[in-house]
């Protein structure tokens, strides 16, 4: 820790003496005008802490809310069959069955994204020259299963390092790049085709979802909203009112829409009656 503040002391200083001798800007200039700075950006530190504090809690709840789901299993399982009618347990099984298997293949693909997002890390870091390359990126891998705040501290680790072994600007302005295309082909390709794909949800809808997920549920609702719209699609396929529904939120895409399909139908109707009405005038 002292050779990171020695570290960062020197750039400090570096950078208020490049400051004055190319801005005209005096060192207590620069002091008032980072005072200034940091009483404008104290609630914004307030809520981010927040937010980081929310998202620990979500954590270490989240192994609780686990265990006592599978030690109430049975209870749960008895009320959901009691709760319709005998005729219909076996719909009821084969939902239930579908939505275990579902919420496993979602877990399979998060720990698919979180493999090869390591990969990714650890081979940018190396590539790099970043000392324990291979470690920051497996951390930053299981950071990035955190929305947002996780990919903060993912870039943040790794610069940070290369701060205190290298001198220059080189090292950290190529790991924030590197990272940034990480994350856009993670968060383009990767979580819609991984992920979605393995609950059978298109990733428009994947993606809508995470989003009004966050923005009623904070962090957790960014990690429940995929299985939960996967267990939504489960049911409406087995509702007959509902079935649109369901082919709507799934992944696969129809070569032709209703429209299509109408107007096809009806213009060979049309070039039917049409023969039949030019061989009715020959004869």
């Amino acid at each position: 820790m002292t050779l990171l503040e020695a570290k960062f002391s020197l750039l400090f200083q570096n950078l208020q003496l490049w400051l004055q001798n190319n801005y005209s800007l005096s060192i207590a200039k620069q002091s008032q005008m980072i005072s200034e700075a940091g009483s404008n950006l104290k609630p914004l530190i307030g809520q981010t802490l927040g937010t980081v504090l929310g998202t620990l809690s979500m954590v270490v709840l989240l192994p609780i809310y686990i265990f006592l789901m599978l030690f109430y299993k049975t209870l749960i399982l008895n009320f959901l069959y009691e709760v319709f009618a005998e005729k219909n347990s076996t719909q009821v099984s084969s939902v239930l069955e579908e939505t275990k298997n579902a919420i496993q293949s979602y877990m399979v693909g998060l720990l698919l994204e979180a493999i090869i997002v390591a990969i990714l890390n650890s081979a940018a870091l190396i590539i790099l020259g970043v000392q324990y390359a291979v470690l920051l990126g497996v951390i930053g891998a299981l950071l990035n299963v955190l929305p947002y705040i996780g990919g903060i501290i993912a870039i943040a680790l790794p610069v940070l390092i290369a701060t205190v072994t290298k001198d220059g600007y080189s090292t950290q302005l190529g790991i924030i790049i590197a990272y940034a295309v990480i994350q856009f082909i993670d968060n383009n390709i990767l979580v819609p085709r991984i992920v979605s794909s393995q609950v059978k949800i298109n990733a428009l809808v994947s993606l809508i979802i995470v989003l009004l997920g966050g923005a009623v549920w904070g962090v957790a609702g960014m990690f429940l909203s995929v299985p939960f719209i996967a267990v939504l699609k489960i049911i409406f396929t087995r509702v007959e009112g509902l079935k649109p529904w369901g082919k709507l939120l799934g992944s696969e895409v129809p070569v032709y829409h209703k429209g299509q399909l109408w107007r096809r139908r009806r213009s060979i109707k049309e070039s039917l009656s049409q023969k039949i009405v030019e061989k009715g005038e020959s004869v």
